[in-house]
């Protein structure tokens, strides 16, 4: 009974121990499953403090100012939308100066970071301490790239949006034949660029929109997305001149001089008024030729056909300025030749002055000869006097034939210049009305040199 006891007491303690040790266990693994909890949640707060200042600053740090190399070292951007302007159009040096806002995105892994670390799903981060794609404009003969804000957004994914303006002047050559009556278009070739491995594909949407405004006289009707291939991709401008300005300053003078010399006819000839009238009028339109030599459109391999015009307005009153002094000439002379004027012809007003006073002589020596009472005498006196009348007379109507011979002759001239002047506005708007002359602006793609631009496509931008 005693031992009995005994083993019962020793088998107790032991339970004893063994639920001492097991509360022992129980309680070192709860402190140490708090102090872990604890040091997990410190982590998590750590995380959750850092703003998006904290974000950007860690982007700027790594310095990613080169582009983003994939496998096939191919760099994707995506022009999501276009707003194109018109700031000027250089009619005679055939430059059109434009003002384009691309909105564009693109991928760069390197700048993302994972969800479960921040909650902010957008940061913004300096525009010059990021890579920034370049833009390649083909037919480009001047191009200034500004930011449109010194900042870029990047979203959690890597994905950067920005936005550039770039002030571009490029060479395009428009069909001026009818100028002022043009309308025409030109390309503005928008694109990336192409190495032997490494390129740069714009992936350009529709989204192309219009600014209103006008270039001067040129007026933008409407622009478009042309896409050739996918590394030939050009803005189409549709471009329209307002003739107002040049059909007042250059075709209503030259239209209106024109009349006055055809009005002109109707002066008499005699005396030199219409040939001070017509030189006057040459002399003006030269003059005005030469004010408006700088300004005349060159028009490339189409020339204007308004400088046609002038060199025929030119050669018109010329010719109407000679032909009136050679009518006036004809008037007083035979011919108009120099060489056969009459060298012993004597001035009518001298030979009538001297014929009158022969005939004051010869009624003298009537008087004298009738009150001596000589017959003979009398009838030579007489036949005298009416050889004189009839000499006159001769003169007279000779001088009448010749001027009603001029008059006829300046008749004709009129009807001659009043038919070619018809003849020329129907020959004129004939021409107008058909399509001569051919461009091509698109001649500055060079299959021999595609895709292969060395063009340095990180710009600099200067801080605020």
């Amino acid at each position: 009974m005693g031992d009995n006891c005994l083993a019962f007491a020793s088998k107790g303690a032991e339970m004893v121990l063994q639920h001492r040790i097991s509360l022992l266990l129980l309680l070192c693994s709860s402190l140490l499953g708090s102090s872990g909890a604890t040091v997990f949640a410190a982590g998590n707060s750590s995380e959750a403090a850092c703003d998006r200042r904290c974000l950007a600053n860690a982007r700027v740090a790594k310095e990613l100012f080169s582009a983003p190399q994939n496998d096939n070292c191919t760099i994707v951007v995506n022009i999501t939308s276009i707003q194109y302007e018109t700031l000027s159009f250089d009619t005679k040096g055939m430059e059109m100066t434009s003002r384009i806002k691309i909105n564009m995105e693109w991928k760069d892994p390197d700048l993302g970071w994972m969800q479960e670390r921040s909650r902010f799903p957008t940061i913004i981060l300096p525009v010059d301490k990021i890579w920034i794609p370049g833009i390649v404009l083909d037919n480009s003969v001047d191009t200034t790239v500004e930011p449109y804000t010194k900042d870029v957004q990047v979203r959690r994914d890597g994905t950067v949006e920005h936005a550039v303006f770039l002030f571009t002047t490029v060479s395009c050559e428009i069909n001026l034949f009818s100028y002022p009556f043009v309308t025409g278009e030109c390309p503005v070739a928008i694109n990336g660029w192409s190495q032997k491995i490494c390129a740069l594909k714009l992936q350009i949407a529709d989204n192309v929109s219009l600014v209103p405004g006008s270039g001067g006289e040129w007026q933008t009707l409407e622009v478009h997305k042309v896409e050739v291939s996918s590394e030939r991709v050009y803005l189409q401008v549709a471009l329209s001149i307002n003739p107002f300005g040049a059909i007042v300053t250059l075709i209503l003078p030259s239209a209106l001089i024109m009349l006055a010399d055809l009005v002109s006819f109707a002066l008499p000839f005699e005396g030199g008024e219409r040939n001070s009238f017509k030189v006057t009028l040459v002399l003006s339109f030269t003059m005005f030729l030469l004010i408006l030599n700088d300004h005349l459109p060159n028009g490339g391999n189409c020339s204007p056909l308004l400088h046609y015009h002038f060199s025929f307005c030119l050669v018109c009153l010329v010719l109407s300025m000679l032909m009136s002094i050679v009518l006036t000439r004809l008037s007083v002379e035979d011919s108009f030749l120099l060489c056969r004027r009459r060298s012993a012809k004597v001035h009518p007003s001298n030979n009538s002055k001297t014929q009158h006073d022969s005939l004051d002589q010869e009624k003298d020596t009537g008087v004298i000869t009738a009150k001596s009472g000589d017959p003979a005498s009398e009838m030579a006196s007489l036949q005298k006097i009416v050889s004189f009348l009839e000499n006159f007379d001769k003169e007279d109507n000779e001088k009448e034939s010749k001027v009603a011979l001029a008059y006829r002759l300046d008749r004709f001239c009129f009807g001659f210049f009043l038919s070619i002047y018809i003849l020329y506005v129907i020959v004129i708007i004939s021409i107008t009305q058909t399509d001569i002359c051919k461009v091509n602006n698109l001649d500055f793609w060079d299959d021999s040199d595609h895709g292969d631009y060395n063009y340095d496509y990180s710009y600099s931008y200067e801080n605020p």
